[in-house]
């Protein structure tokens, strides 16, 4: 069983006893409201801050939406946990039920996934789990071998349309040709097979067919920031059913089980698994975990150098000066300062900001405050980007630092970065629910840096739109 990471001995006493604060309001009417507040009115980041300074804790109780009138079934009541101590409670096995709240008590059609619950929905006692958890462990150490190569290759290309787009219309936004970028990578890393050769159309409809299935299961759940109320009308209001998904979805399933033979066999004889639990849990990492987290967690570093020359060009000295000739699957490791840059970036501004996990009995739940009691079939509830802004860990926790992870002190820190579904010193596992892929985003996001300085001599823009590059000379 997993335990929570080394607390800091200034909150190693177990600290007094005290009711949760906080209440889920009237039924129906405390539920909507505060899905109002949480979607229209303040957004969930005030939403969370508000109640935290309202019940001056960081354990309170409240409601997080989907909720009614459109999700019969689903319950909004939450224990939200917001602080480093009480958070590590999430990744507690013996605690911590993982069944079916990967987005809380709300979950999409099985129809959008082939009609299977996937690896991610399940808990960690359940028999399927760890049998699959493997198989897409395997898969991602395989493709090791050839992830850096393919990934030079499809940035080298991506920064070229870029500077094409840059050349013609003066500026360039990121979004579209990483996209194009992270199919090819993935399915040539995972399934093996080049699309660009072997489903040149799928090629192009590819990132728009990940995008709209992703988008009709999540979409309950998260901002988009249109125009209000249209949102809460038509975007928060109700299910999405998965036939909306399916032609692209099937498109992209029988790419993997005509060019992914070998994959997907390997789910089969090794594993234990059924053809189609092999293909379709392999496509939900691919797609949910590994395309639409890169997409979300790329552009945030492009953001940050673009938004600081001096650190742009602190950044660049190591990119050139370490790593070697050419970067490999271990370069990071020699460029500290990039990977306390990406650390830093995922602290501030995780790829998934909230994580939640159900009570698997009563327990006493511990915050860097107060001990709380929980009831067996509470849900927790995390938000990250709160969560990493814990004062009694982070120095300064509110400013972007780039060298916060260096150094010795840097190290202890790493207990306490959660972005992965657990701690960054962790090790994913089939007995835990740590991400599968965490090696890949930190190693990613450091070559995605060290490959764009060692490129460009200097790079300028706003956000995720490149305004000017400079080749290197």
């Amino acid at each position: 069983m997993a335990h929570s990471p080394p607390i800091p001995p200034s909150a190693a006493a177990v600290p007094p006893l005290r009711t949760i604060p906080g209440s889920y309001g009237w039924p129906v009417v405390g539920p909507i409201a505060d899905r109002l507040n949480y979607f229209w009115f303040r957004g969930p980041e005030k939403f969370f801050r508000k109640r935290m300074e309202k019940y001056k804790s960081p354990v309170f109780r409240t409601n997080v939406p989907p909720t009614f009138p459109f999700f019969a079934g689903v319950n909004p009541n939450v224990v939200m946990v917001l602080d480093c101590k009480s958070y590590a409670h999430l990744f507690d096995t013996e605690i911590a039920d993982k069944k079916d709240t990967l987005l809380g008590d709300f979950m999409p059609s099985v129809g959008f996934n082939g009609d299977l619950r996937m690896c991610a929905y399940q808990d960690v006692l359940e028999p399927k789990h760890a049998q699959i958890k493997k198989f897409i462990m395997a898969i991602l150490k395989r493709g090791t071998k050839v992830w850096t190569t393919e990934l030079k290759v499809n940035l080298d290309e991506m920064w070229t349309t870029l500077e094409t787009d840059i050349s013609s219309k003066g500026s360039a936004t990121l979004f579209s040709p990483l996209q194009h970028c992270l199919l090819k990578l993935l399915l040539k890393s995972y399934v093996g097979a080049d699309v660009s050769e072997t489903a040149p159309d799928l090629a192009k409809s590819g990132p728009t067919i990940i995008n709209t299935w992703f988008a009709l299961q999540v979409r309950p759940t998260i901002a988009i920031n249109v125009i209000q109320p249209l949102e809460e009308i038509f975007v928060h209001s109700f299910r999405y059913p998965s036939f909306l998904a399916r032609p692209g979805y099937n498109k992209l399933a029988n790419f993997i089980k005509t060019q992914g033979h070998d994959v997907v066999q390997l789910g089969v004889t090794e594993y234990g698994l059924t053809e189609e639990e092999a293909i379709h849990n392999l496509l939900f990492v691919l797609a949910f975990n590994s395309f639409e987290g890169f997409t979300l967690f790329i552009p945030k570093l492009l953001t940050r150098l673009l938004s600081d020359s001096t650190l742009q060009e602190k950044l660049r000295v190591e990119a050139r000066q370490n790593g070697g000739t050419e970067l490999t699957f271990t370069s990071f490791k020699q460029m500290p300062l990039i990977q306390s840059f990406v650390y830093e970036t995922l602290r501030l501004e995780p790829p998934v900001p909230t994580q939640f996990a159900r009570a698997r009995k009563d327990f006493t739940l511990s915050s860097s405050e107060a001990s709380y009691k929980v009831k067996k079939g509470e849900l927790l509830c995390g938000y990250q980007p709160l969560v990493m802004r814990d004062p009694t860990i982070f120095d300064d926790p509110e400013s972007f630092k780039p060298d916060r992870f260096l150094g010795e002190k840097g190290a202890e820190l790493l207990n306490y970065l959660y972005w992965s579904n657990g701690p960054e010193t962790g090790s994913a596992s089939h007995s835990n629910k740590q991400c599968a892929g965490k090696e890949y985003v930190t190693v990613t996001g450091s070559l995605f840096v060290a490959h764009l300085l060692r490129r460009y001599d200097s790079i300028s823009g706003e956000g995720s739109t490149i305004k000017a590059v400079e080749k290197a000379k």
